[in-house]
């Protein structure tokens, strides 16, 4: 799997998202949804997603808040919290998502979402991060029905079985990675590349970034 961003990067994004959210629901007192809406629309949801070093690392939680606002809307006293809010944990878990799938935020959680997702605090906030991955991982996939080789093969408008005699790979096979009854992340190598050439993509573009088999 390819992520996002270097590693190292990681846990200064997690709590840098983790900040942002925290900070504009419960400082500046914005509507989760409408600041979730303006994040993810907003030229920093892009950078962050790529791992601009300037954005995950570069600029506080309380900056990236102002920034998706369009800029000061005047400073306030932040007090220091007893416990971490349900908001702080929902960047913090949801940096780490997007970091692992490389989805952008937008495909990860659209507005309306956000506050179920935000509902799941309790009780993943007190698991291990695998297991709110595996819930997101269900989510998306009840979502996204189509897989990347259906779009790619719908795009250059072949039917399975015509891409199954473009590329030679068993017309059944190519069935079973539509259906995700088998995970095309774990094809041979020469699967890949033959669908690819078939398609007119490059194979990286055939991956699942969520897969029902990890």
């Amino acid at each position: 799997m390819i992520r996002a961003y270097d590693k190292i990067y990681l846990e200064k994004a997690r709590s840098n998202l983790a900040h942002m959210l925290d900070f504009a629901v419960n400082d500046l007192h914005c509507d989760l949804i409408y600041f979730w809406e303006r994040f993810i629309n907003s030229n920093l949801a892009d950078r962050f997603e790529h791992g601009e070093s300037t954005v995950i690392a570069g600029m506080s939680g309380i900056e990236m808040a102002y920034s998706v606002l369009g800029g000061d809307t005047g400073r306030v006293n932040v007090k220091p919290r007893d416990h971490r809010s349900e908001e702080y944990w929902l960047g913090w878990a949801l940096a780490y998502y997007q970091w692992e799938t490389g989805l952008t935020f937008r495909d990860i959680a659209s507005p309306d979402k956000i506050t179920g997702i935000r509902s799941l605090y309790s009780p993943y906030h007190e698991m291990d991060i695998r297991h709110f991955c595996d819930v997101m991982d269900e989510l998306y996939l009840k979502r996204s029905r189509e897989t990347r080789l259906k779009h790619y093969r719908n795009q250059v408008g072949l039917s399975q079985s015509q891409l199954a005699e473009k590329s030679g790979i068993p017309l059944r096979t190519i069935q079973q990675y539509e259906q995700r009854q088998k995970n095309i992340n774990m094809a041979r190598a020469e699967y890949i590349v033959r669908l690819a050439k078939a398609l007119y993509c490059s194979p990286e573009d055939l991956i699942e970034k969520v897969s029902a088999q990890r």
